[in-house]
């Protein structure tokens, strides 16, 4: 057993979601979203990196000591997963560890809503979770994951870096790829994925133009590809994979994410005001024939006012999201407020002086 386990094996009886360990530094956790330090001596340089070395695969000290930073998964016996980022920071190094539980959870588990299975069964297109880093992407990824593993008869691949919710086949054949370990980079493995039959592919992330457009290619030649994008709504989303291509390629890019997106989730999440814990908000995005005219016309402006009037396909915004949670006192309103992208809609639920006067300096 690693010295470590003693950290990991405290997290997950207290039910935090992070922990970081760096030189200088008392060790701190995320608990419910907020950081909190341990009753614990701050780590010297050299014993943080003995103690992270124990659990660290060879291959991975050796790129560390060469550029700074690695990702990796670690497993605990008996506890849970981890995904493992270390980088070296001004006193010295620092790991952080995000714990991924050992069963997958279900939409029903996570409160999701039952369109996300629905786009789970879709046989073609492009379907995002997005949201900022720690929003639980990976997780409702997993979950529509399981659910296609369950009620599906199919090759589902995943493409990760590195593997994070492992999956046992059910109702599909599952098998997942880990860049570094099982293929040098995404776009080797998605290449190779167009020629391994799948009919699902999880693309961990779509981090660069040459992968967004395998996962474009990969959607639009009738597989379904669940991917996800570091982005805080719907509309930046497709933004985001236009401007990843050069100018006199976005047009070419337009007309292609117009025929093979079906959906965007967007996410995020909020402390729960009726129990510890927090719970997704969430934004979704439909790919309608008027969703479609406007990304191929390049009226990503229009997309907000098109999602308001599509809530019969599903579609609704953050706030929409935001205010069902408060309304079913599961968030506090100001908790709400901090999280929505137009806070102004969260006003009637508000003590008066919560949101600066937009009259104000008029």
């Amino acid at each position: 057993m690693a010295q470590i386990d003693a950290f990991f094996k405290m997290m997950h009886e207290m039910g935090a979601s992070d922990l970081h360990l760096s030189s200088g530094s008392q060790p701190i956790i995320r608990l419910n979203g907020v950081l909190e330090r341990v009753k614990y001596p701050a780590f010297d340089p050299d014993s943080l990196r003995k103690l992270l070395y124990e659990i660290t695969p060879e291959r991975k000290i050796k790129l560390f000591e060469e550029i700074g930073d690695i990702d990796f998964a670690h497993e605990a016996p008996g506890l849970a997963r981890y995904r493992v980022n270390y980088f070296m920071q001004q006193r010295g190094m620092a790991a952080a560890f995000r714990e991924i539980p050992n069963r997958v959870a279900s939409l029903d588990d996570l409160g999701l809503p039952p369109l996300l299975a629905e786009l789970a069964m879709l046989q073609k297109g492009l379907v995002l979770v997005t949201g900022p880093t720690g929003s639980g992407k990976s997780t409702t990824l997993a979950a529509m994951l399981g659910h296609a593993n369950v009620n599906r008869r199919d090759h589902i691949l995943t493409i990760e870096d590195p593997i994070e919710f492992v999956h046992e086949s059910a109702g599909c054949l599952i098998n997942q790829r880990e860049i570094g370990r099982d293929s040098a980079s995404f776009q080797k493995a998605l290449r190779g994925a167009l020629r391994e039959d799948p009919d699902i592919i999880l693309v961990g992330e779509m981090r660069d133009l040459e992968t967004i457009e395998l996962a474009l290619e990969a959607a639009e030649t009738g597989h379904l590809v669940l991917s996800t994008l570091h982005t805080m709504s719907a509309p930046k989303t497709v933004d985001r994979i236009i401007d990843a291509f050069p100018g006199e390629r976005q047009a070419q890019i337009r007309a292609a994410l117009s025929e093979s997106l079906r959906a965007v989730v967007s996410q995020t999440l909020v402390r729960r005001a009726d129990r510890p814990g927090r719970i997704a908000a969430l934004e979704i995005l439909i790919a309608t024939p008027a969703i479609r005219n406007l990304i191929r016309e390049s009226k990503i402006h229009q997309i907000p006012g098109a999602m308001e009037t599509g809530k019969k396909f599903g579609m609704r915004t953050m706030e929409d999201s935001l205010i069902e949670l408060v309304k079913n006192g599961l968030v506090d309103p100001r908790e709400a407020a901090a999280k929505a992208l137009n806070p102004e809609r969260l006003r009637p639920f508000l003590p008066p002086d919560a949101l600066p006067d937009p009259e104000a300096g008029k």
